[in-house]
C-alpha cells in the first residue's frame, strides 16, 4: 500500500513540472544514445555529405553516436514517411530538402503532411539554380534567349532533372514569365541531361550552380542568369535573372527536421549545434566555394521560409498541371 501510495505522488509530482522544465531537462541529457538522421538522396551528394558533417561534429562533443543513413524513393517520400512516423525524442531526424516540402505535396498524394508530421530545426543550405544553354544556340542574354524562343516556336528544349524537379519547375515558370515556347525533355537526373546539354541534344537548361560552375568555365555551356537575389561569387559576371529581365528564383535547399512533438528543448539544442558547425569558417568556405550559401538561424526562420517556398511553388505547379505517379 506504501509503495502504491509512493508511486501516486511520484506521479502526481511528476505532472505537476512545467512541459517546459520537463522538456529543459531532457535536452541537458540529449543525445544519450545513437541519433539517426536519414538522408532522402543517395551518398555523395550537398544533402548527404552536409548531415555526415554534422553527425561527426556531434558525436565529437558529446561522444553518442550520429549516424547517417540514406533512404531514396519517392522523391523524399520515403524518408519522409518514416521520420514522421519515429518517436518525436530527438533520436531520428531528417535532412529535408525542397522538392518534399514545397513541391511534391501540389504534385502527388502522401502518406503523411511533410509540413505537419514534421518540425523545423534549421535552414542548413540553398544552392541557387543558374540558366545555362549550349554554346551553339546564338544567344547571349535571357531577352535575346525569350526573343529567339518567340521567333522559333518549340524549336528550343529545357532538359530537366526529371518531372517535378527544381529544373522543370523552374522551366516551367520561365515559361509562364515570358511566354516562350519551349519543350519540356525530362531525365532520370542531372548528370545526364547536363551531358546532353553539352552534347547539344537539348538547348537549355537550370541546373544548380554547384553543378553547372564548371562546365560555364569551360566554355562547354554558357550562363545566361543565376535564379538567385544577388549575384553568386563564383560566377560574378553572370547577372541575376531579374537584372536579366526575368524576376525567377529558384534555389535547390536543404534542411534538418524532426518528427512534430519532438521537445522544443530538443529543437533549440539541436538548432545551436547545427549554426555552430556549419558557421565554421572552414566548412563555409569548402562549401561557397562551390556556389552554396548557408542561411541558418532558427527554426522559425526555416518555417516561414519553407511556408513562403510552398506556397510560391504551389501556384507555378497547379498552373503548369505538373503531377507525378
Amino acid at each position: 500500500m506504501k509503495s502504491r501510495r509512493a508511486l501516486v505522488l511520484f506521479a502526481a509530482a511528476t505532472a505537476a513540472v512545467p512541459v517546459g522544465a520537463r522538456s529543459s531537462a531532457l535536452a541537458d541529457n540529449y543525445p544519450a544514445r545513437a541519433v539517426r538522421i536519414v538522408v532522402p538522396q543517395a551518398p555523395g551528394g550537398l544533402v548527404d555529405v552536409l548531415p555526415r558533417i554534422l553527425a561527426q561534429k556531434i558525436t565529437e562533443a558529446t561522444k553518442q553516436p550520429v549516424v547517417v543513413e540514406n533512404r531514396v524513393g519517392g522523391n523524399g517520400a520515403t524518408a519522409g514517411a518514416e521520420v514522421a512516423k519515429a518517436p518525436p525524442d530527438g533520436y531520428t531526424l531528417m535532412m529535408s530538402f525542397h522538392a518534399l516540402n514545397a513541391m511534391l505535396p501540389h504534385m502527388t498524394k502522401l502518406a503523411f503532411d511533410p509540413n505537419k508530421d514534421l518540425i523545423p530545426i534549421v535552414h542548413v543550405v540553398t544552392v541557387p539554380n543558374i540558366l545555362v544553354v549550349n554554346p551553339s544556340v546564338p544567344v547571349r542574354s535571357v531577352q535575346e534567349l525569350v526573343a529567339y524562343a518567340k521567333a522559333n516556336p518549340s524549336r528550343l528544349s529545357f532538359a530537366s532533372q526529371g518531372v517535378g524537379s527544381t529544373g522543370h519547375v523552374a522551366g516551367e515558370l520561365f515559361r509562364q514569365l515570358t511566354g516562350a515556347d519551349i519543350v519540356h525533355v525530362p531525365y532520370r537526373g542531372a548528370a545526364q541531361a547536363a551531358q546532353d546539354l553539352i552534347g547539344g541534344q537539348v538547348t537549355m537548361m537550370f541546373d544548380v550552380v554547384a553543378l553547372a560552375m564548371e562546365p560555364v568555365r569551360a566554355g562547354k555551356v554558357r550562363a545566361l542568369g543565376v535564379a538567385a537575389p544577388h549575384r553568386v561569387p563564383v560566377l560574378p559576371d553572370v547577372p541575376t535573372m531579374a537584372e536579366a529581365g526575368v524576376p525567377l528564383e529558384m534555389s535547390a535547399w536543404f534542411g534538418l527536421l524532426a518528427p512534430a512533438g519532438t521537445p522544443p528543448a530538443v529543437v533549440a539544442w539541436l538548432n545551436r549545434q547545427a549554426n555552430a558547425v556549419f558557421s565554421a569558417p572552414d566548412i563555409r568556405d569548402r562549401f561557397t566555394s562551390q556556389g552554396a550559401q548557408f542561411p541558418l538561424g532558427s527554426p522559425d526562420a526555416f518555417a516561414a521560409h519553407i511556408a513562403a517556398e510552398f506556397g510560391k511553388w504551389g501556384a507555378v505547379i497547379r498552373a503548369a498541371n505538373i503531377l507525378v505517379d
